[in-house]
């Protein structure tokens, strides 16, 4: 369980990488500026995260319903906290660090609750199961 949850972790922070310079190469090429709002700055941060732990899961092998729980993780502290960012009760910065923080341990809840699912070896690089 504890690789499964470090491969995620990289596969998140490569995703956030490569869609951090997809999104600022979009905006230097168009001329357009893309929503830098705390809200959806955080709301973005989980869906370029949220892309490369997709990827990852599916290719090791896992279905759809423990993917979307996982993508649920990645995306529920972001839709939480952005209503308290905009009515001023929190910061922009409070919100990008508490989503953050946040999204491991929820990350880690849904990995426990399907113990079977993240406890055996998937397919893909590594393991034994490989095509």
């Amino acid at each position: 369980m504890k690789r499964h949850f470090v491969e995620m972790v990289v596969a998140m922070f490569v995703s956030m990488g490569v869609f951090a310079a997809a999104w600022a190469g979009g905006e230097a090429l168009t001329g357009l500026s893309f929503p830098h709002a705390p809200e959806a700055m955080a709301l973005r941060m989980a869906f370029d995260m949220s892309v490369g732990m997709v990827v990852w899961m599916r290719y090791r092998g896992h279905g759809w319903a423990p993917t979307l729980e996982m993508v649920a993780a990645m995306f529920a502290p972001a839709v939480l906290l952005a209503p308290l960012s905009m009515a001023g009760a929190i910061s922009g910065h409070v919100l990008m660090i508490a989503t953050h923080v946040a999204m491991l341990p929820l990350m880690l809840v849904v990995m426990l609750r399907r113990r079977a699912e993240y406890g055996h070896a998937h397919r893909g690089i590594g393991t034994a199961t490989t095509p």
